[in-house]
This record gives structure tokens, sequence and C-alpha cells, in this order.
């Protein structure tokens, strides 16, 4: 296992400024997109980031690695008290998701954080066997807390993240103290539809389309295929096609049955967009798990949720919140 400090990251405002602004360099549209289309790019432009570190200098983060059932994975530590455990979205890493949009660092004034990368994303190993995803991504966040000799903890997911971590609280409920579901609730026992139609788009080399299209607001219009296509050299740029394309099959293992979930006894905040085409997995949560706690976030969409400065802060004040109110443990 390796340790290494990082620098210590500049402000959110700071680096969404500088991000803009390099890709607003890179990339000048034929015919400008509206202003709505322009932020949900530029927010899951900075989603996809994986090459460019975004934490600078001292007292940052700790970075180390840890084996789990065969493959090494990535993950950092930051502050100190009650553990809280963050699992990014598909695509992302740590960095991108909860680093990069200042939501990490909020938390560490309170928590000791541990963000992971996951396989198949990021510094982590990445296998392109879909067995070794799905309920393989609930068990290594199982052998993370066993490899801190983290008895239990509080654990908080964004989109893929969140699923990861309901399915944890049917699962090994023991570990958790209480969770947070981020951009995402109850899929239904039939799951995400159109997984083999990303898998696929990803192994033939057109990215995420499908998933772009999915995730756009109803009330935004449809990206042009220009934006698309950007987005899409992004995702193939700096992520593996091949193991993301196993990861999307093997999402199919973090289905949870009603009963699992009407079951969960632990407590539960959901954090959504108004504008996020996923809200209607938090309204099916609540009418399965009534006591879950949501907050919603008027106006984000499923990338601006995190990404935007302002949007983000309201994220983090949620989640402080809820994990003050929650009894401490035993």
């Amino acid at each position: 296992m390796r340790s290494d400090r990082f620098r210590r990251h500049p402000s959110s405002q700071e680096i969404f400024a500088m991000r803009t602004s390099a890709w607003s360099v890179r990339w000048t549209p034929a015919r400008p997109p509206s202003s709505a289309v322009a932020a949900a790019l530029v927010a899951l432009a900075l989603c996809l980031l994986a090459g460019a570190p975004v934490l600078a200098d001292s007292e940052g983060p700790l970075e180390a690695t840890f084996e789990s059932d065969g493959v090494t994975l990535h993950y950092y530590t930051i502050g100190q008290g009650d553990p809280l455990v963050l699992l990014h979205g598909f695509t992302a890493t740590a960095e991108a998701n909860w680093f990069l949009p200042g939501i990490a660092a909020e938390l560490a004034e309170h928590h000791r954080v541990v963000a992971i990368d996951h396989r198949g994303h990021g510094k982590s190993g990445k296998p392109h066997d879909p067995a070794q995803y799905g309920a393989q991504m609930v068990r290594d966040v199982v052998n993370l807390l066993d490899h801190l000799e983290i008895e239990k903890a509080d654990v908080a997911g964004y989109s893929m993240g969140a699923f990861i971590t309901l399915k944890l609280l049917t699962v090994a409920p023991e570990r958790v103290d209480s969770a947070v579901l981020g951009g995402a609730g109850w899929s239904g026992e039939q799951g995400l539809p159109g997984l083999e139609e990303l898998a696929a788009s990803l192994e033939s080399g057109q990215g995420l389309t499908p998933l772009l299209r999915t995730l756009t607001p109803a009330d935004a219009p449809p990206m042009t295929d220009e934006q698309i296509q950007f987005m899409n050299q992004m995702v193939l740029a700096s992520n593996d096609p091949k193991a993301l394309a196993a990861v999307a099959r093997g999402m199919a293992g973090l289905v949870a049955t009603r009963d699992q979930v009407a079951a969960i006894d632990v407590p539960v905040l959901a954090v959504i967009g108004s504008r996020d085409p996923l809200k209607a997995g938090v309204d099916a949560l609540q009418q399965v798990l009534p006591a879950v706690q949501v907050v919603v976030l008027d106006g984000a969409d499923h990338m601006t949720a995190t990404m935007d400065p302002n949007h983000a802060a309201k994220f983090s004040q949620a989640m402080l919140e809820f994990f003050a109110a929650v009894p401490a443990a035993p």
C-alpha cells in the first residue's frame, strides 16, 4: 500500500472558473448552445474529468490503495471525526465528484472523509468482466471499511454511488450509521433501463450517447450531435470504455427488491435536483420507504446538483444538517 500527501486544493469557484475557461478555448461550437445546455455541458465535462489532477498544494487529502478481492482500489482520506464514506457516480472519480466542487472539503470540517475511486474508474483497477462489478462494488465498500478498521460509517453516494449505497443498506446495514442518496433513489425491481444499450454504445466507440440523452432535463432542448460528440470525446479520452461497458452490464447486481428497501431501518436522506430525470426514483423510494428524508435542489439537474458551486454548497449543507440530526450510535 502506498500513501502520498496531495497539495491543498483551490476553492471550488476557482477550479470551476479555471476548467470552464480551459474548455471554452478547446471547444468553440459553430452554434453556441443555450445557457442551460452550456452549463450542463461544462458540469458533465467536469464530472468526466479523470486525467488532470484537481488537488493542489499542502494539507490536502491522503492518497492510498488497498486490495479488494484481487483488484487494487484507490481512495482518499481527509479530515477528522466520525467516518464518512463517499461513493462517486458512473464515469466520474472521487476527485471529480467530491473534491472538485468543494463538497469533500466542507464535509471534512466535521468528518473523517474517505472517498473511493470505484473499480473501473479513476486510479483504481479496471477489469473488463461484468461479474467484477455490481454487487462486487458493494463488497468493495465493506472491504474498505474492514481495511480501515471502521466498524460503522455514514455513507453517501451520488448517482451510481447512490445505487451502491442503497444496495449496501440491504446487505450490510450493520456497517452503516446513516446514508445519503444523491441524484438517485430506487430504480425499481427491474433496475435501470437501457444499460445494455449503454454498454454497446461504449464498446462501439459511441461513448455515452444514450446516457447523455437520458439525463437531459425534460425542460431543456435536446443536446446537439456536436455537443454529444464533444462529451463523448472527453469520456473516451479519460476512461477505459471496455471497463465502463462492464460496469454498465454489472449494474443489474445493484437492484434491490421492494421488500428489501421497505425493511431499511437506517436513517436515509435523498438529495435530488428538481430538474433531474432520475427524480422519479426518489419519488418511488418515498412510496416504499416513507421514513426517507428528501431535499430537492431547486433548478438543479443531474449534472449541476454537485458540479455547480451554488448547488454543491446546498448539497453539502443538506448532508451536514442531516448527519448532525442523526442520533449518535451507542
